[in-house]
This record gives structure tokens, sequence and C-alpha cells, in this order.
């Protein structure tokens, strides 16, 4: 009777057996260092783990689809095309022109699933945006986490519903228009159930946040196809629309095709085969326009780049805040350090960075460099989660202050992204979290976090505990803030400022070349075609030129009261 086919690559083990129930299967060896068993009966929803050598040891699958027992149990067969997927006519959401949110599913909603985010989906289509970014889905130990301590890449979280659940939420996310995109995790695994390593060389290295992959030494091949093969399951199994490349900065390649390069051209083969486009938005701290520069031009064809100096040069501008690697950002008079990253994408571009004392980056072409390829925003998870009490901008400014930098980010030639929550001023903060059984690993990641703020000058009572889940329930949103008025009142100016954008081509033009920024006396104008967005971010009212076709509240038409804007027509730069 024929069975089903178990596949696992483990080029130095001298025996393996694949488990199912209490039998062992011995498994014969193939080509390249891969294994295989024929088990008739064990089909989808089979539980099956695997034990290398003559350990008994039972381990999951690294290519697992499925870990309803979490990463450390076994895995579970299942068939991807069982699901009745209802988005054939979904054409797909390439990144130009388009509004990006950020969300994390387990503090979205005050369940954490799937499902419960579906429930909110109609509200980011009455905000405006277009593409939906998800932090990590991949599993990792415990039930809460920020999701960035993964180690089975392609198994969906169960504590958020498991792989049909995400496979509704992205089914439900096409039915009403809006584009997904994965946060993935490539430059690192977990601390707890990172077993990649018993199954042969995948790892080579460390990062600073755990074991890195073996993307260039000895057995590298089938390492590389690891991830790559991930990559392309998102978009053809689960029908995402872009992936967001965590800290590719941390991938350690040395050959002469980078692994980034080699993804980026099976993406776009991909994409052509299924007639949608598909996105690649890398992470990284090295300024670097190789990311995104074409393939034909000697870079690695990447979609876009997150953009950091974008939103430090905001930061600094709305807070004043100077400490740690926001210091150079605020260094030139009158809100230089905002003009120049504005106009150029990257502030530090071959120039001197104080707080890596050397020169950092190198300069994009700015005619030959659409601002699409640069996500910006005003927050996301990283620079609100990684403050010691993660503390939003409004715990810090007014909103009339927020809504200005929100502004400067919807009407620049730029990709903005929101956090989840900023569109109406939330009160909740995002705090770091995770959930480890493991008590050892619980205190050794409790008391790591305490002293990394201790550095930076805060004091142990005010970091808050990771472990404690008081500290994730800080972090959910309260959705019934939206029916407060003053709430209320920002996130109908985000929706205005997302239509403007939409309806003004001008606005969302992305040549660099054809954008300027003017400021004079603390006021920024961004010129932009025929039109003008001017913000007061000084203590006085200025003047006000120009038709207006939207303002803050409080704007007048010939003046600007300070911490407000205006769209404005009929304005040439300099004037």
């Amino acid at each position: 009777m024929q069975g089903e086919v178990f596949t696992v690559w483990a080029p130095d083990a001298e025996r393996v057996r694949v488990v199912i129930g209490e039998t062992g299967h011995e498994m014969a060896r193939s080509g390249g260092g891969w294994w295989w068993a024929e088990v008739p009966g064990a089909g989808a929803g089979t539980d099956y783990a695997f034990q290398i050598g003559d350990d008994d040891t039972r381990l999951p699958d690294p290519r697992s689809a499925w870990q309803p027992e979490g990463v450390h149990g076994p895995s579970r067969r299942y068939e991807h095309r069982a699901f009745p997927w209802t988005d054939q006519r979904w054409t797909g959401r390439a990144l130009p022109g388009a509004v990006v949110y950020e969300l994390h599913i387990g503090t979205f909603t005050e369940e954490g699933t799937f499902n419960r985010a579906i429930e909110r989906l109609d509200h980011l289509v009455d905000l405006g945006v277009d593409l939906v970014e998800v932090l990590p889905v991949n599993a990792f130990d415990g039930d809460k986490g920020w999701g960035y301590d993964g180690v089975l890449w392609g198994a969906v979280h169960q504590p958020y519903g498991g792989p049909d659940a995400f496979k509704r939420f992205v089914d439900a996310c096409h039915t009403r228009g809006l584009g997904v995109v994965l946060d993935v995790v490539y430059n690192h695994l977990g601390p707890s159930g990172a077993y990649l390593g018993r199954f042969g060389p995948y790892f080579k290295g460390e990062t600073i946040w755990g074991p890195s992959l073996n993307l260039d030494g000895p057995g590298s091949d089938e390492v590389r196809r690891y991830v790559i093969d991930n990559a392309l399951t998102w978009f053809r199994e689960f029908h995402v629309d872009a992936l967001r490349l965590d800290a590719v900065h941390a991938l350690h390649d040395e050959r002469a095709t980078h692994v980034l390069e080699e993804l980026a051209a099976e993406t776009a083969a991909l994409s052509a085969a299924l007639g949608r486009p598909l996105s690649l938005i890398a992470e990284s701290d090295l300024n670097d326009p190789k990311h995104t520069r074409p393939r034909a031009a000697g870079g690695y064809g990447l979609d876009a780049q997150w953009c950091d100096d974008v939103h430090h040069a905001l930061h600094v501008a709305l807070t004043g805040e100077t400490t740690g690697y926001y210091a150079d950002f605020g260094a030139q008079p009158d809100f230089g350090g905002l003009k120049q990253a504005l106009e150029n994408a990257f502030f530090h571009a071959g120039t001197w960075s104080s707080f890596r004392e050397r020169t950092h980056g190198r300069p994009i072409d700015r005619a030959l460099t659409p601002g699409h390829r640069f996500v910006v925003c005003l927050q996301n998870h990283d620079q609100i989660g990684n403050r010691a009490t993660g503390d939003r901008l409004t715990a810090t400014i007014s909103a009339r202050r927020v809504l200005c930098g929100a502004a400067l980010m919807l009407c620049s030639p730029f990709t903005p992204m929101l956090f989840m929550g900023e569109e109406w001023a939330a009160t909740t903060p995002w705090q770091f979290f995770a959930s480890f059984p493991d008590p050892e690993l619980a205190d050794a990641v409790r008391t790591g976090r305490r002293r990394e703020f201790a550095e930076h000058g805060w004091g142990e009572s005010e970091v808050p505990d990771p472990m404690d889940p008081a500290t994730v329930l800080r972090s959910t949103l309260h959705w019934g803030e939206l029916a407060d008025p003053d709430h209320r009142a920002v996130y109908d100016t985000y929706k205005a400022l997302i239509a403007l954008r939409k309806e003004h081509p001008s606005l969302s033009d992305p040549r660099l070349d054809r954008f300027s920024v003017e400021v004079e006396n603390a006021v920024v104008t961004l010129h932009r075609g025929p039109l003008a967005l001017v913000v007061n971010l000084g203590a006085e009212t200025a003047p006000l030129t120009g038709e207006v076709v939207f303002a803050s509240p409080g704007a007048g038409p010939d003046s600007l009261p300070p911490d407000s804007f205006a769209v404005v027509t009929g304005r040439s730069a300099g004037s």
C-alpha cells in the first residue's frame, strides 16, 4: 500500500527515524544528505517527530508547517491545498503609492488571535491604508511574545490560531482590498527550541540575539534553500503580498551572490508565475542603497528598505530628544537634520556618526532612486518597544504636535507606515514582553533587559518585567478609546491626510529630484508640485500664504498657530 512520504535533511547523521505515535520508522538515505521514508496512513493531521542517530529525543521537523503543541512538541502534517481560498480575483498590491499599517496579532485585540483581528479589518479600510504589516507569526516558545524569537519558521504560532487562521486573515484582507506584509526573521533563531543544529550544519556564529545561519560555509547550499523555500511558501501557500526581512545587516554571507539577491531573483520569478506583485522590504542598519538597487545595476534588487533616519529626524524635531543615536539629528540649527533626512532619505550618507564613532552610510542618487523604496514612520514596534517603558510619542508631546509629524510623513515622497493605535493617539504603551516557560531563561531575559536599560540611565523599577502577563495587558490596544472625542479627532485627521495623499497625485509622487524642503524659523515646508505642506513646529504663530486645501484644527486661512499645519496651493518654493 502506498504511503505518505516524509523527508528531512540530516547530512551527517548515521541513522534517522520518523516517529509516529510510539512507532519509529527507519528512514533511508537519498542524495545530498536527505533522508526519506514512506509511511502508510500518515496523511494530513498526523503527528510526527524525528530521531537522529541512536538518540531517542524526539525533534520537530525543521520544515514543519504546524506545531499545535508548541516548539518542543511533535509536528503535524498539514495540507495546504485543503484551504478554501476565496481571493482568486486578488491581483496584489505593490508598494508605490501605498500606506502601510504595522500590527502585532497578540496585542492588536484583547483576545490576541487572527480571528479577532479580522473583526477589526474594516477599521483599517475606513482609515484608508493599503498594506497590513504583521509582526512575525512563526512558532516561538511560550504563548506571548514579539515573535522575533521564532525557531520553526514555517509553522504559524498556535496561540494565534495556527496556519488555517492565518490564511483566513490573509483571505479576509484580500476581500477588503488590503495587501498583507509578513515580518520574517532569517538573521537568527530564538533561544528556546532551536533544534536545527542537531540535524545539520545550519548554524555559523552568533548575533547579539542568538545563533545565526550558515549561509556561506560547508553545507550552506541547503541552508540557503531552507531560507528561500520558507519565503516562497509564505507567498505561494499563504498568499502574502510582501515580506519584511528583519535586520538583514546581520545576515553573514560572503558569497559572490548574496542570499538577498538570490531571494529577490526567485521572488521575481514566482511573481511572474502567480501574476501578482510580490515585494521584499529590508530592515537594514547600513544606509546602503545597494539593497534596493536593481540587480542589473549591481544591487540586490529588493523593493524597499526601512529608513530609520527619517524616523530619527522626525522624532528629534518633534520631541527635542537628542540622546543616544538621536544626537546627530539635532545637531544642525533650525531643523537642518530634518531637512537633510527628508530630502535625501539617508541622513548618514558617508558622513560622521557620533553614535557609531565612525563615518556611516552611502548617498543615494536622488534622480534615479524613487522615494517609495524607503518605508518611513513616526513610530514602529522597535522605536516604541525598545524604550524602557514602551512609551508612545503622545506620552511626551501633545497630539497636535504628533499630527504635525503625521502630516510630514504622509505628505512625503516615501512609503509611510503607521503603528497600530497611532491613528487615534492610543494611550497604551507597547512594551517588550515574552513568556518563556523555562524559569532560568525567563530570568536571564528579565535580568538582561534591566541591565541593558540601566546602562542608559533608567532605574530597575522603571523597566517593566517582560515575563509579567500584566506587561502584555498594558501593551494591548483599548479600542474603546475611539469613542472619546479627542481620540476620534486624531483619527479623523489621520484619515483625512491619507485620503488627501490618494486624492492628489503630487503628494504620493516618489520622485525625490522633484521634491524639496524649506525650513525657516521652525516652519517646515514640503514642496509637492502644485501643493505645499506648511508645518509650524515653533512657539510663535506663523503667517500662511496660499489657498488652503486642508488644515489641522486651529489653523486659520492666513496663519498657523504653534503645532499646526496646512496643505496649500499657489505657493512656490521660497515664497
